[in-house]
């Protein structure tokens, strides 16, 4: 099934404008605490951003790999209900990503960025869980730099889908050259 491209661009401006307030309402929760009342609102709302962009994604990056993009938007629906979310995160970015990059749905330049970002996640978070590498929560400067590269991938990827969208050409990575 194809999707128009008056539809791809409504889809890629919905996802742009919930990647930008996602971040805002997950850094806005960090720095006020966990005893702000409004701190569970935030959470509520990061939860409901969480399936927005699953569901949004899943929609520009199902015609590049159908079966991944059902899976990484199982990743953000488990990411949105689940104590563990950031490693869901990371499992469903990786894959959104992939396929992203697949489809040359962004440049491939910030798909590649986001491939990265999310691979450094996959790995080290389960880490941490495991204690193998040990975290001291958001006031550690280390967990901030272990989330700097996404937060550079999702703030960009923001900004293209608000204002350009994606590609909507069809084609995959393999099959044209290179831009």
């Amino acid at each position: 099934m194809t999707t128009s491209n008056s539809s791809h661009r409504a889809y890629a401006r919905i996802a742009g404008f919930t990647f930008i307030f996602y971040i805002v309402a997950g850094i806005a929760s960090l720095s006020l605490g966990d005893d702000a009342p409004i701190v569970n609102l935030l959470y509520f709302l990061q939860n409901l951003s969480a399936l927005v962009l699953g569901v949004t994604l899943y929609l520009l990056t199902r015609e590049h790999g159908e079966a991944l993009a059902l899976l990484a938007l199982t990743c953000r629906i488990m990411e949105a209900v689940h104590d563990e979310s950031a490693t869901f995160f990371a499992v469903g970015s990786l894959l959104f990503c992939l396929l992203l990059l697949r489809g040359r749905v962004i440049p491939v330049g910030l798909a590649w960025l986001g491939v990265i970002a999310s691979v450094l996640l996959v790995v080290i978070l389960p880490l941490q869980l495991a204690g193998i590498l040990t975290s001291e929560g958001w006031a550690s400067s280390a967990t901030w730099m272990i989330w700097m590269p996404m937060l550079a991938f999702e703030v960009a990827l923001a900004l293209r889908l608000l204002v350009k969208g994606v590609s909507t050409q069809q084609g995959s990575l393999m099959t044209q050259p290179a831009l």
